[in-house]
């Protein structure tokens, strides 16, 4: 297993942003710089080492790209039985050419226990006295890091601002038809379980996870962006969750749910700039050992470290043929 320390000398090389010429209009998202070539009905999507953590965009944390790409490639593979996914190829180990999608504007979000830390969590709604949580009836006397007695399905809305809602307000608003939801809803949850079962074979636990769903030019659902990564998941170490839950400790985790209660630990208030702490390259490496760690847990495979450190180079590369005429 890679030490944090192993991983110093890409540092410097950690992918920030990309600028690439040729490859159609560009999308810079949270994570993953996209380059959308409708003409084509494809979309170039190139995974960089950003790190966000409540809407904020942090620093960079190297491998990272390279790490959520081919996690996300190994899940879609997965789970591709179970729903269509937008995977057209891997031309690059931190690139994806996927199919152009017409997204639905709402990101679909399963949980399997009361936790979390941001505005839109289980938790922090539940601790705050909310027991109806987007059409859930949440018991009372649940306490943090407790599962609940099934998988339940806490939508919200894509946009500035993600804003919790329930399937009655999907449908008022025209975020999808009724029979839309009812299949997005089943075919999640089934994505969600075999996710489950697969990452507890691996000793770990799939705690939640959110989906993005968009329709192909057939109409088709089809699953997009991410599946099952350590940005969109949380995971937690099954060999120890019981134990921590026990004494009121928070369970070891995979993700970068480790990030989020670091930030809580150093006083971070998110509308109070002086509270936002430095990110110090320990952190950084800290992080980056941990994704690794959960690659190669979750898939089997030895996670290979570039040979080539110019990372911007490599794709551009490897993306030549991707270029428009």
């Amino acid at each position: 297993m890679l030490r944090p320390e192993d991983l110093r000398p890409y540092l410097a090389s950690a992918l920030e942003e990309t600028n690439f010429q040729g490859l159609g209009e560009k999308y810079r998202g949270k994570v993953r710089d996209v380059y959308r070539q409708p003409q084509k009905r494809r979309q170039i999507l190139v995974a960089t080492d950003r790190q966000s953590a409540f809407d904020i965009n942090w620093c960079s944390i190297p491998l990272k790209g390279q790490v959520l790409n081919q996690l996300s490639l190994w899940w879609f593979d997965q789970v591709k039985d179970v729903m269509p996914t937008h995977v057209i190829a891997s031309p690059d180990p931190n690139v994806t050419i996927a199919k152009d999608l017409s997204m639905l504007k709402v990101e679909i979000v399963v949980r399997a226990y009361l936790t979390g830390s941001s505005k839109t969590s289980a938790w922090m709604n539940y601790d705050a006295g909310v027991r109806h949580f987007c059409g859930n009836v949440l018991p009372e006397g649940m306490v943090k890091n407790q599962p609940f007695a099934h998988p339940i399905i806490t939508p919200t809305t894509k946009g500035e601002d993600d804003e919790l809602i329930d399937s009655a307000g999907i449908l008022e608003r025209g975020l999808a038809t009724k029979e839309q939801w009812a299949e997005i809803s089943a075919k999640a949850m089934a994505v969600f379980k075999k996710g489950q079962t697969i990452a507890a074979g691996r000793g770990l636990i799939l705690v939640d996870t959110k989906y993005e769903i968009g329709l192909d030019e057939n109409g088709t659902l089809t699953l997009a962006d991410e599946v099952h990564t350590p940005d969109s998941s949380r995971y937690w170490i099954a060999e120890t969750y019981e134990k921590q839950f026990k004494t009121g400790q928070e369970p070891e985790s995979l993700d970068k749910e480790f990030f989020r209660l670091w930030l809580r630990e150093q006083g971070f208030e998110y509308g109070d700039k002086s509270t936002w702490p430095k990110i110090t390259d320990e952190v950084r490496l800290m992080l980056a050992a941990k994704y690794i760690d959960l690659y190669e847990r979750m898939t089997g495979k030895t996670f290979a470290l570039p040979k080539d450190a110019d990372t911007a180079n490599r794709i551009e590369r490897n993306l030549s043929d991707y270029v428009l005429n």
